[in-house]
């Protein structure tokens, strides 16, 4: 599954779908950002939430970086 249709299908599904995925999908993306800046505050958003214990609080912090998911799929 390309990363583009794995994004789509977070979009479509997010609450269907695990904390620890969307966590892979932002990692792939977060080299891809032109501004290391965003992509070293994404890295440390990333951590954050590898370092919660509940999968609820997890989806929580998830559902706060999709903004970084629809910026990738716009090209930037």
């Amino acid at each position: 599954m390309s990363l583009e249709h794995q994004i789509h299908h977070v979009f479509n599904n997010f609450e269907n779908i695990s904390s620890n995925e969307i966590i892979k999908i932002l990692t792939q993306i977060k080299p891809k950002f032109k501004n290391q800046i965003i992509s070293d505050y994404l890295q440390g958003k990333i951590q954050k939430i590898l370092e919660l214990n509940e999968e609820f609080e997890k989806k929580k912090q998830c559902k706060a970086l999709i903004p970084y998911l629809d910026w990738y799929m716009q090209g930037i």
